[in-house]
């Protein structure tokens, strides 16, 4: 882990098109900005946790195929009508 020392007003670059910024210091929290291009996902690192714990338990989940042929049959029902 690198561990960068910076004040308010000061960056630190990630790559040639990351930037961090120090926003603001108070006594209990850092002010972080993030200047990337739009298709960068940034998250929140507990945020980012709840995502993928989802995705695994997601990926464990058994289809009960009843219930998609009956999906399927509303879905061609509403094409057909429109």
């Amino acid at each position: 882990m690198l561990v960068l020392t910076r004040k308010t007003g000061e960056a630190i670059c990630i790559g040639d098109n990351i930037e961090i910024f120090i926003t603001e210091i108070t006594k209990s929290a850092v002010r972080v900005g993030i200047k990337a291009p739009k298709n960068t996902l940034v998250y929140r690192k507990e945020v980012y946790e709840r995502i993928l714990q989802e995705n695994e338990e997601a990926s464990h989940t058994k289809i009960d195929n009843t219930k998609l042929a009956d999906l399927s049959k509303i879905i061609k029902n509403k094409v057909l009508r429109a």
